[in-house]
């Protein structure tokens, strides 16, 4: 495989950003094709059955750009379409629920561990039933948090609004003694400095976009596919409202983006 191919990665929306940066940080030199389902976000509330459909779609358009490697960032797809889109690739697929999975069992003392996500995320069980493969006595306390998008997409990452929203989700699972809190979905890590100081400094917060970037380091690294080129070139897909994309993504992103482009199935 060509390694200066780029590396796929693929949201609902515009959280998977949060993964582009992550892994602009730790693998500066690679290419990036992203894919974000503006037309049919959000979907923490659709079925299981549609979830799967969208997924396998868009693994499709990223495999005809001649990706070396898939990473699935949108927590919802990784919980409920993580197989059928591994059943679909031949290129190595990562997702954020699995690098989360791993890195909070490794940083719990106490093996109470909890996880905010999406409705769909939290109601799959897929984020307690991996971190299960890696510590069956670990115990997994989730919590749905479905105001935090819409209001991480407004902006209002340290709004009062933002902060009552927080403590009415956080505080029961501080109250159930975790020590451990996985962010289970890509846009929440914009939100750690406030979730940090609801739920204090005993507990560690785990972002997926951070661990899994490091696996994708080592997997790259591993295959001798890390990118030899200096050139890099980003590519941004979406399905609507580019303009909005655009505008919201930088803020996740820390700086501008390239060009969107629009896909019209």
């Amino acid at each position: 495989m060509n390694a200066r191919l780029p590396i796929g990665v693929f949201d609902s929306g515009i959280g998977g950003l949060t993964v582009v940066r992550a892994l602009a940080a730790r693998l500066p030199h690679e290419n990036i094709a992203y894919f974000g389902d503006t037309a049919r976000v959000p979907y923490g509330v659709k079925s299981v059955e549609t979830i799967a459909h969208y997924a396998t779609q868009i693994t499709t358009f990223l495999l005809d750009k001649q990706v070396k490697l898939l990473i699935v960032a949108c927590n919802t797809m990784a919980a409920v379409a993580s197989q059928a889109i591994r059943d679909l690739s031949p290129v190595p697929v990562l997702d954020v629920i699995d690098a989360g999975a791993r890195a909070a069992v490794r940083a719990t003392r106490s093996g109470r561990i909890g996880v905010i996500g999406t409705i769909a995320t939290i109601n799959s069980a897929a984020y307690t039933s991996a971190i299960h493969a890696h510590d069956a006595a670990v115990q997994v306390v989730p919590r749905a948090c479905p105001l935090f998008v819409p209001l991480i997409e407004e902006g209002w990452l340290d709004h009062r609004v933002t902060r009552l929203t927080a403590e009415e989700y956080l505080i029961p699972l501080v109250q159930q003694d975790i020590d451990t809190l996985v962010l289970g979905c890509t846009h929440y890590p914009l939100l750690k400095p406030l979730l940090q100081e609801v739920v204090g400094g005993e507990v560690t917060l785990i972002d997926s976009a951070d661990t899994v970037s490091e696996q994708a380091a080592a997997l790259l690294a591993s295959q001798a596919l890390a990118n030899p080129g200096t050139a890099v070139d980003y590519q941004y897909y979406v399905t609507d409202v580019p303009q909005r994309f655009q505008q919201v993504g930088e803020r996740f992103l820390g700086r501008a983006l390239a060009p969107v482009h629009v896909v019209n199935w």
